[in-house]
């Protein structure tokens, strides 16, 4: 009956989203307190929703404090020569555009957290997408899977938690996982080229207005604008204001794809004039911009790698990092207090955004593992495996940690299921190193499941909405997974 209850819990969820019919937030909170009552245990909703809030309550301070750092440091300008760089590679070009996308995120994604590649791959992205014209939902997909690949580095988190669950060296782990993330890696590049010929294709060759670089954008939510997304744009073609943000905006949509189109789609965008780019539609960042600290570049710069450094040696919980980081920031650049003021209230409203998301997540988290249903959909999956499969547990791993690691938190994956795994693996003389290996696979794809806090982050800072992002992106990533386990195979790794 749990398990019945726990799939059936997740597909409303996702189909519900995925169709518009509720918000996210509402559908975290009400799905799930409905079938908590549905399962016969509705008097405990309580306890297990405070006992989710206290499990994510970290995740959400981090996220809060971290969003309010980086905010700062692109607002005082700490990305913007990156940033310069990458828009001179893209130019105007679809394909460099998309690919870039893709390298920026896999770049960032060295520093273990996803919510930091995602802010600052779509700030430095976002103004490139919205002048061009260009589908935001590729952005959001091409950096999502970027991150999922990354995401299996040591100081990322699954790696470290199958160590700790299997009493394995995260370094035996990952070490020889290298070449089949490395194929992982080249997929989603060859995804974004594909997906960037598609816009080439649908929009044409384009010109920047008079030639002009954009520049990088502010954080989405310090700018209501952005934080919108789908609103009108000036510098971008009529047809793609009408379906920008929406799954039909991906490529080979319903925008027209004829070179008419794309001849038409250019010519507005190279004759939008320089006042235009600055409208509504198109929030970039002025070089000349008040909150520029450049005298504190070389500050900013090493505390951030200070912070990096210490997140990646744990000197200090990452929350606290963050608090502190984002403290020492604000006083450093704007001793002012209302300069300071200004400037959490201009990141207020993405805060706002994601820790309510994250706080709704607790609510699902909390009633799926407090009821059972998670534990349940998980013996029920692997007592669902065939007993002539056990010598193959390495592959049966690879291919459960997809749907698992996408429906369920990875605690709860790497802590729950991965034991049994193991178990049953070594009944048949599979090496739990292999089990372990096996089992991040699905990180591609994990990282656009409704329970990862970042993809909030990612979706809201680029105006698109959560269920045409899963929409779109979900069928990549679980591809470029599948990628990974071949290749694991193919190498002898798993």
């Amino acid at each position: 009956m749990l398990t019945f209850l726990g799939f059936a819990m997740i597909a409303t969820f996702l189909v519900l989203i995925m169709m518009k019919k509720m918000s996210p937030i509402a559908a975290l909170v009400l799905i799930p307190a409905l079938f908590c009552v549905f399962a016969g245990q509705g008097a405990n909703l309580g306890d297990y929703v405070i006992d989710g809030v206290g499990k994510l309550a970290p995740t959400a301070a981090m996220l809060m404090f971290a969003i309010v750092y980086f905010g700062v440091m692109i607002d005082v300008g700490l990305f913007d020569p990156i940033v310069r760089g990458i828009l001179r590679f893209c130019k105007a070009d679809p394909v460099r555009v998309v690919v870039g996308t893709a390298v920026l995120a896999a770049i960032v994604s060295l520093d273990g957290d996803g919510s930091t590649t995602f802010m600052i791959t779509v700030s430095a992205m976002y103004p490139l997408y919205k002048r061009l014209g260009l589908s935001l939902v590729v952005m959001t997909g091409v950096a999502a899977t970027a991150n999922g690949v990354m995401n299996t580095l040591p100081w990322g988190g699954p790696t470290a938690r199958a160590a700790t669950a299997l009493k394995l060296d995260a370094g035996d782990i990952f070490v020889p996982m290298i070449p089949a993330l490395a194929v992982g890696l080249l997929c989603v590049f060859a995804l974004a080229y594909a997906l960037g010929l598609k816009e080439r294709r649908r929009l044409g060759t384009l010109a920047l207005p008079g030639g002009a670089e954009p520049q990088p954008a502010a954080v989405a939510a310090a700018d209501s604008a952005a934080t919108a997304g789908t609103g009108t744009s000036d510098t971008a073609p009529a047809s793609d204001r009408a379906t920008e943000g929406r799954s039909d905006a991906a490529p080979g949509a319903a925008s027209a794809t004829s070179s008419a189109s794309a001849t038409s789609s250019a010519s507005a965008i190279s004759s939008a004039s320089a006042t235009s780019a600055t409208a509504a539609g198109f929030q970039g960042l002025d070089p000349r911009r008040p909150t520029l600290r450049p005298r504190l570049y070389w500050f900013n710069a090493g505390l951030t790698v200070a912070l990096l450094t210490a997140m990646i040696m744990e000197l200090l919980p990452i929350p606290v990092l963050f608090l502190l980081g984002a403290a020492l920031a604000l006083t450093v650049n704007f001793p002012h207090m209302p300069d300071q003021k200004a400037r959490i209230a201009a990141h207020a409203d993405n805060v706002l955004n994601v820790a309510g998301m994250v706080f709704a997540a607790a609510v699902f988290t909390g009633v799926l593992s407090g009821t059972g249903m998670v534990k349940h959909m998980a013996d029920w999956l692997v007592g669902a495996v065939p007993e002539g499969m056990g010598p193959h547990m390495a592959l049966v791993t690879g291919l459960l940690s997809l749907p698992l690691t996408y429906f369920m938190s990875n605690d709860g994956f790497y802590f729950g299921v991965l034991p049994v795994l193991a178990e049953a693996g070594a009944a048949h003389g599979v090496s739990p190193l292999e089990i372990a290996r096996a089992s991040l696979v699905g990180q591609a794809l994990h990282m656009s499941s409704p329970l990862v806090p970042a993809v909030y982050v990612l979706v809201g800072m680029a105006g698109v909405e959560f269920g045409d992002h899963t929409r779109f992106t979900v069928k990549w990533a679980a591809l470029t997974s599948l990628a990974v386990l071949a290749a694991g195979m193919l190498f002898g790794i798993i």
